[in-house]
């Protein structure tokens, strides 16, 4: 059996095993849940593929994975009962906008580059949703520095970008002396303008090296935390604990972690 019949197979089966779970002789638990109950449940799945995801994780990915499509299945389950679209309708619009957004490859158009792509898909977008600008609809719950980082691809998808990452780190370097000339200035407002501006350049620098901030920011607070527990450790082995602990004792211990972390 070929893959792609055997997905649509398996996609049936879970199709109906909502069904079945939110049917007249189902879980209860399944059958008092909302799309607004959902929510959390679907951000969830969708955190923990991306953690999967980052962390390089085949085995993990594939049942995380199988956990966001169930959730997919459960949202478009609830509003089918609802008599507003149901799951064949989802796979129909995205079957649709795929194709109608590929011309180069299910029409006669041919597109030279993954640029000439990416511009065709923008103007497309535009029109299906009749939008004044390229940069509405981005979700408003959109965390900041991944906000940022959409904000840098569907600029530069129209060509408004900087050449190489170095220009862009450029910016970056600009914009902290305005933020230390802000800080010197001692006003508040404009500080937090400038460190805005700050954090909206690297997030582009991280955006031109093809890194996601997000997901680089939290590998560096799990590093930060992960340092700081065993700088605690080896406090407490001194008879020495946070609050009590001077700064340069502290310093001294994270000194110390790190250098043992390069010799594991």
């Amino acid at each position: 059996m070929d893959t792609a019949r055997a997905a649509g197979e398996k996609f049936e089966r879970l199709v109906n095993i909502l069904g079945a779970l939110r049917g007249e002789n189902g879980c209860p638990w399944d059958k008092e849940q909302d799309a607004a109950s959902l929510l959390n449940y679907f951000l969830e799945e969708v955190y923990e593929a991306a953690e999967a995801l980052r962390l390089g994780s085949a085995e993990a990915l594939c049942e995380e994975l199988g956990d966001v499509l169930m959730e997919v299945v459960f949202l478009c389950r609830i509003f089918e009962e609802q008599g507003a679209f149901t799951a064949a309708d989802a796979l129909e619009a995205i079957n649709r906008k795929m194709v109608g957004r590929h011309p180069h490859v299910f029409g006669g158009e041919r597109y030279e580059s993954s640029r000439r792509v990416l511009e065709e898909w923008q103007r497309a977008k535009m029109s299906e949703k009749k939008r004044e600008s390229l940069l509405e609809g981005l979700p408003r719950h959109l965390p900041a520095l991944l906000a940022a980082f959409q904000i840098g691809q569907r600029a530069a998808a129209v060509g408004f970008d900087w050449p190489r990452p170095e220009d862009a780190l450029s910016k970056v370097k600009e914009e902290l002396r305005e933020l230390e000339k802000a800080m010197a200035g001692q006003d508040p407002d404009e500080v937090s303008r400038e460190l805005g501006d700050a954090f909206f350049a690297l997030a582009n620098v991280s955006r031109m090296l093809k890194v996601n901030p997000e997901l680089v920011l939290l590998q560096a607070n799990e590093k930060f935390a992960h340092r700081f527990g065993r700088m605690e450790q080896r406090l407490k082995a001194k008879d020495r604990v946070l609050g009590q602990a001077t700064v340069a004792e502290m310093d001294a211990a994270w000194e110390e972690v790190k250098a043992a972390e390069k010799l594991e």
